[in-house]
């Protein structure tokens, strides 16, 4: 059976020792009094319940799976998800960050981060229930009337009502322009909407009171493609005038869908036949008002692939240090075994570190994502706001698609340590595998998220925001261009960096005279963007460990962490190489292939 520890003492090192993030809500009145006692004792409770709530649930949900009653439409979900629900509301923890106006706690992002971290390493398909909450929140929070959040927000928050997105539909996926979803406006103000959604995850449920559908349609006068989207609010129950329950919605699952993965989430096929719904925003403005949704998700999605890689590396490294096979090729490592444990040879360690590796990378990466949405929210410089704004707008692609990449790279790694036992069910490592192999497709494939990012928030503003990483990159170079202990980690830092200036100048030239570049480039420039992003936080990481050590701090935390840096930037680090070569051949050789894609 697997196990699961919450990481709790590297969160604590990367939100307090790295980015000291004391100081910086210090700045921010809504945070100010949060302090590193506040947030650890939230992190330790919100470990025992995902420890002890959740993760027991993980193995059994995928077994059991969720049932649809096609008479009623009603969908089970797998047993103790309920319960253990309840128990996320009664505990508080939905409305950890949510505004106080509304019922929340106030509490910075970055704790509802290492929240959702620590649920998706226990049982991700069950954190995707409460998780879509936090988007329909955020969406509503952002674009709704006065009427639309007094009715929907309270609820929202504390848990009582859950939410989803409903955006895709059978003959398109990401391209949402297709979408035939109609709302035909009704006397009263409100809207009729008909059509159908596939692929909406806990879409139905029996978790909570009722559901908050996010739907986009289209008007009766709406133009084609996507500017002419809007965005409706369709409750699962109406909702009467003293707010009580009232009425079934015309919203509801056709459908479950039989999948890789996720087993223990309701990914529905949803039908709306005279659905009631009311406008979220202006008409044909919807995917703006979504895009709050959709990039929080995007977030969330990065960070389920953190969850999964943080789980898949405890359960390999404890399987490595247990399992017995061969002698060592140096020299017996275990006298009095029949055999060395398998964690004494290399390719078992280059595996685990890998792992290891991406997911304190990935942490320290999405924490700092968690940074910049708080302080575009509260900070009191307008400047400081837009600039978050804009750098989480940057890394928003490289999380949702590095990290899963990354996720992908490292549950495979950790299931191939167990060797054949990864392949069989009970060990748990293959449902890490099929679990995250979704969250490279969903919320915008990675090729998606790659467009995104270099052709719209790289060469769409001539790379202005890049820029602005860069300088953060330049400070702490110069900062430690001295340190001769820094060398192995701040020259690599600088060159690659230097290298993605060139990089992408050289791209968006090209992409001037044919932008099928962009395409042919894309995937590999987001990975060689990832790769520039975590050798700058593996340079801050491991400068704190450094620091640490000279101090004489003999935690063997930080001999930890700069062994792990000195891994991440001599064996991942390299691959951006032959990702700018791979990039650099361009098109041709992609699209001059009607022969042999015939």
């Amino acid at each position: 059976m697997p196990q699961y520890t919450p990481p709790l003492r590297d969160m604590q090192f990367v939100m307090h020792e790295v980015l000291k993030l004391s100081a910086e809500f210090k700045a921010m009145p809504a945070h100010a009094e949060v302090d590193a006692d506040t947030m650890n004792a939230v992190l330790e409770e919100a470990g025992k319940f995902a420890a002890e709530v959740t993760f027991p649930l993980n193995i059994s949900g995928d077994t059991e799976g969720c049932q649809l009653d096609i008479s009623t439409h009603e969908v089970t979900v797998p047993t103790g998800f309920k319960q253990a629900y309840q128990q996320y509301v009664a505990g508080g923890w939905a409305a950890l960050s949510c505004d106080p106006a509304y019922g929340g706690q106030g509490l910075p992002f970055a704790l509802n981060q290492c929240l959702y971290e620590m649920l998706n390493s226990a049982n991700q398909a069950w954190a995707m229930y409460p998780g879509l909450s936090h988007g329909a929140y955020e969406a509503l929070h952002a674009h709704g009337t006065d009427a639309q959040k007094a009715l929907y927000l309270p609820k929202l928050t504390s848990g009582e009502w859950t939410g989803t997105m409903c955006l895709t539909e059978a003959h398109c996926g990401t391209d949402l322009g297709l979408l035939r979803t109609k709302a035909e406006p009704q006397p009263d103000g409100s809207y009729a909407l008909n059509g159908n959604k596939i692929f909406i995850s806990a879409g139905e449920h029996d978790m909570a009171a009722n559901i908050v559908h996010l739907v986009l349609a289209r008007l009766p006068d709406a133009p084609a493609g996507s500017k002419g989207i809007s965005l409706f609010v369709v409750p699962k129950f109406n909702i009467n005038a003293d707010g009580s329950l009232g009425s079934r919605n015309g919203i509801f699952c056709g459908g479950l869908e039989h999948k890789m993965g996720i087993h223990g989430n309701a990914t529905c096929q949803m039908v709306l036949d005279g659905a009631v719904g009311t406008l979220v925003g202006a008409p044909h403005k919807g995917l703006a008002a979504m895009f709050v949704m959709m990039n929080a998700a995007r977030l969330g999605v990065g960070n389920q692939s953190l969850g999964l890689t943080e789980v898949a590396f405890q359960n390999a490294h404890a399987y490595a240090k247990d399992r017995l096979q061969m002698r060592s090729l140096s020299g017996v490592k275990a006298p009095y075994k029949a055999a060395d444990p398998i964690i004494v040879h290399p390719d078992v360690r280059k595996m685990l570190l890998t792992a290891k590796a991406y997911a304190e990378g990935g942490r320290a990466l999405a924490l700092y994502c968690t940074l910049l949405l708080d302080k575009e929210r509260h900070h009191p410089d307008a400047s400081v706001r837009q600039e978050s704004a804009e750098m989480v707008a940057l890394l928003t692609p490289i999380v949702k698609a590095f990290l899963t990449d990354n996720g992908h790279i490292s549950t495979n790694a950790c299931l191939q340590v167990f060797g054949g036992h990864g392949f069989i069910k009970e060990w748990g490592m293959e449902q890490y595998a099929r679990d995250n192999r979704i969250n490279l497709i969903y919320e915008g494939t990675n090729t998606i998220q790659s467009l995104d990012l270099l052709g719209r928030k790289v060469l769409g503003n001539n790379g202005e925001t890049l820029k602005k990483f860069g300088q953060l990159i330049r400070a702490l170079v110069t900062e430690e261009s001295a340190n001769p202990e820094m060398a192995e980690f701040i020259q690599p830092l600088a060159d690659l960096a230097q290298q993605m200036t060139a990089f992408t100048t050289e791209i968006g030239m090209r992409a001037v005279q044919d932008p099928d570049e962009i395409g042919a480039a894309a995937v590999d420039y987001l990975r060689v963007a990832g790769h520039l992003v975590f050798s700058y936080f593996w340079a801050r990481m491991a400068h704190v460990a450094l620091r640490e050590i000279e101090a004489g701090n003999r935690d063997k935390f930080y001999v930890a962490k700069l062994q792990t840096a000195r891994f991440y930037f001599a064996k991942l680090l390299p691959e951006t190489a032959t990702l700018m070569r791979t990039a650099r051949a361009g098109s041709a050789t992609l699209m001059d292939t009607d022969a042999a894609l015939a």
